[in-house]
């Protein structure tokens, strides 16, 4: 079976996203990138490679395929939220506000539920989703 093992998210300032990310969740950094195509900032829990990434055309070896992704909008392709499993709710939530970021919502009303979550944004408005339970198929 095959792993997911990496996402890459497109965001404004690379070096900002990654320092909320590191703060808010402890993410390490691993590398650094500067192409022609984007300038950005690897993130690892460890497992996954998380990619922040600045494009800076909109063509991808040499076609007009947008490489940035199409606006933010009903057509818009590409990741559109991530998800962490966390050990405590309140004081991940306190990292998220304190490294920038904000809360957005909380569903359901049982926390103790097998899929509860809390959404909240990173300074880019990029949707995190946090749990205590994690989510099907998925091990902490």
């Amino acid at each position: 079976m095959a792993k997911l093992r990496h996402m890459a998210m497109s965001v404004t300032d690379p070096e900002r996203s990654a320092k909320f990310y590191e703060e808010a969740f402890g993410m390490e950094r691993i590398g650094t990138t500067d192409t022609d195509l984007a300038k950005g900032v690897y993130l690892s829990d460890g497992v996954v490679c998380l990619a922040m990434l600045k494009f800076k055309t909109d063509e991808w070896a040499g076609k007009s395929d947008d490489a940035a992704g199409k606006h933010r909008s009903t057509e818009y392709v590409g990741v559109h939220h991530v998800g962490f499993w966390v050990d405590d709710l309140e004081k991940t939530a306190q990292a998220i506000k304190d490294a920038g970021g904000d809360f957005f919502l909380g569903m359901p009303k049982e926390t103790d539920t097998l899929h509860y979550e809390e959404k909240h944004r990173d300074p880019d408005g990029i949707m995190i989703d946090v749990s205590e339970n994690g989510w099907p198929g998925t091990r902490a």
